[in-house]
């Protein structure tokens, strides 16, 4: 089933015609639950991974003796999916609660120092031929695999994401993983993506209103305060809210290739390319959610009927306080290491 963004609620171009020389796309993901292949580009499906090739590991020091277990996550997650069925009147039974509160229950593994390795969590793979907008790969690489660590324990907050990413020509590899090893136990939920498809979409975009030019910058910033009194004012007599560039004209929500990054959590800083200095490009981004509770302007056509909760996260990837976490890339050279920020 194909997922089809609506039409924006006006022509951002018809009241700033310069935001023309700006104008990009995107490729929304929209990955939905399912049971991809190796074959195909997915968010938490089996990757197309050499039987013969080591499979990522963290080594970075850090706490990984205690969490949750994965099949206690994909359990829980399960018999909430089973209540939300019946409806909330039902409510979830005696023995439910007590089995959730169950499954809830960390766990430690003895004799794990803080620098064995943990296995990766395959996260997600994408194939260009599906992507339009997902960036060239080195080396005409046709395949991008993203990992990341299950634990919230890197960088220097000590509370921050570590990936790993790998490209490779598709059409080299011969036999497929088929059991990748897996990490004893995870330090966060949200780090276990649900097997989801993707039905990809290109859209156009915009850049962040404050990566513009100044004036421009200003001027919007300007026409979205008017529009929100505006708003504000026809809501004390029943009115929508308002339309606003950032969050309904620019840049969409959910998973997506290429493009611009959103800078709503820490405003604009440089992402230059630590080999070589050039500006890096947004290459992915993985978010919390599809669409959010408010306007849901970015909702599919296919799904405007549907409530926001579970449906507007089906990956049940969670990205710091439910945000989203954009990766970079280096257009000088996609070899180069990438870099992300959680926004």
């Amino acid at each position: 089933m194909t997922r089809t963004t609506p039409p924006r609620p006006l022509d951002i171009e018809a009241h700033f015609p310069e935001l023309a020389g700006h104008r990009g796309t995107t490729t929304r993901l929209h990955p939905r639950a399912g049971s991809p292949r190796v074959e195909d580009s997915s968010v938490g499906g089996p990757l197309l991974w050499p039987v013969d090739e080591p499979w990522p590991v963290c080594v970075q020091p850090h706490g990984r003796d205690k969490g949750r277990r994965l099949a206690d996550i994909r359990r829980e997650r399960e018999l909430w999916a089973a209540a939300r069925k019946r409806g909330v009147r039902a409510g979830l039974s005696d023995a439910e609660r007590e089995t959730l509160d169950e499954l809830q229950r960390t766990y430690r593994v003895p004799g794990v120092s803080e620098t064995d390795p943990v296995p990766m969590i395959g996260l997600a793979q994408l194939y260009r031929r599906d992507v339009p907008d997902l960036l060239p790969g080195p080396d005409g690489c046709d395949l991008l695999q993203v990992f990341w660590c299950p634990f919230d324990a890197h960088g220097r907050t000590g509370y921050e994401s570590y990936l790993e990413l790998r490209w490779r020509r598709s059409a080299e590899v011969g036999e497929v993983l088929t059991a990748p090893p897996l990490p004893d136990v995870v330090g966060y939920a949200g780090y276990v993506p649900e097997p989801c498809v993707l039905h990809p979409e290109q859209v156009i975009t915009y850049p962040f209103a404050g990566l513009l030019p100044q004036d421009l910058c200003d001027r919007l910033d300007a026409w979205d305060e008017a529009r929100e009194e505006e708003a504000e004012d026809e809501e004390g007599d029943g009115g929508a809210g308002a339309v606003g560039y950032q969050y309904d004209l620019s840049i969409p929500p959910g998973w997506r290739a290429g493009g611009y990054a959103s800078w709503h959590l820490t405003d604009p800083y440089a992402m230059d390319c630590r080999t070589c200095a050039a500006p890096m490009e947004l290459l992915l981004t993985i978010d919390s959610s599809e669409w959010d509770g408010g306007s849901g302007s970015w909702k599919p056509v296919e799904e405007r009927d549907l409530p926001p909760h579970p449906f507007a996260t089906p990956t049940q990837v969670v990205v710091g306080n439910h945000g989203e976490l954009n990766v970079f890339a280096c257009p000088a050279d996609p070899a180069h290491p990438h870099r992300w920020s959680v926004q």
